[in-house]
Order: structure tokens, then C-alpha cells, then sequence
């Protein structure tokens, strides 16, 4: 009975190890400035919400700058909440 529960763990799904290509390393930027909109519209989805860390291939450590970048500059009034369509504006 033992030896089946160590088989199934064995059998699970293992991970794919991928080099990330962090955009700000490689780019040499060194502080994530909450001001640069346009670098962080590229972490950021159609509909306004931050994009996660596998999609964006972004080191952890950037990842929580670039979050904290996107929350204060939405409260400057610099990013949006949440962008709305003009389709979805109709509808309702």
C-alpha cells in the first residue's frame, strides 16, 4: 500500500525549466519606474490586469517591482483599473 502512494508521486506532471528573458535586465534598467507607462502596458492584459509571471518571463524580484509599479500608477491616474470595450460599453 505504501509503495503505490510513492508511485503516484513519481508520476506527476514535472515542470519545464525555461530560461526567463527578464525585459528590464536585459534592457539595463535597473529601478522600475511607476511613470514609464509604456513599459508597463507590456505587463499588463487587454483588460487592464497584470499579467502572471509565466506569461510576462519576468524574475520574481522584477515581477513584485513591476506590480508595484502598476498599482501606483494606476493611482496617479496613470494606468487604468479596468479597461472597458466599446462593445461591452453598448451592451450594457
Amino acid at each position: 500500500m505504501v509503495g503505490n502512494n510513492l508511485d503516484k508521486q513519481k508520476k506527476g506532471k514535472k515542470r519545464k525549466i525555461t530560461a526567463k528573458t527578464d525585459y528590464f535586465l536585459s534592457q539595463g534598467i535597473e529601478y522600475v519606474d511607476y511613470k514609464d507607462v509604456i513599459a508597463l502596458r507590456k505587463f499588463t492584459n487587454r483588460q487592464g490586469r497584470i499579467n502572471h509571471h509565466e506569461y510576462t518571463q519576468l524574475v520574481a524580484k522584477t515581477q513584485r517591482k513591476v506590480t508595484k509599479a502598476i498599482k501606483r500608477a494606476r493611482q496617479m491616474a496613470l494606468l487604468p483599473y479596468m479597461i472597458v470595450e466599446q462593445n461591452e460599453e453598448n451592451q450594457k
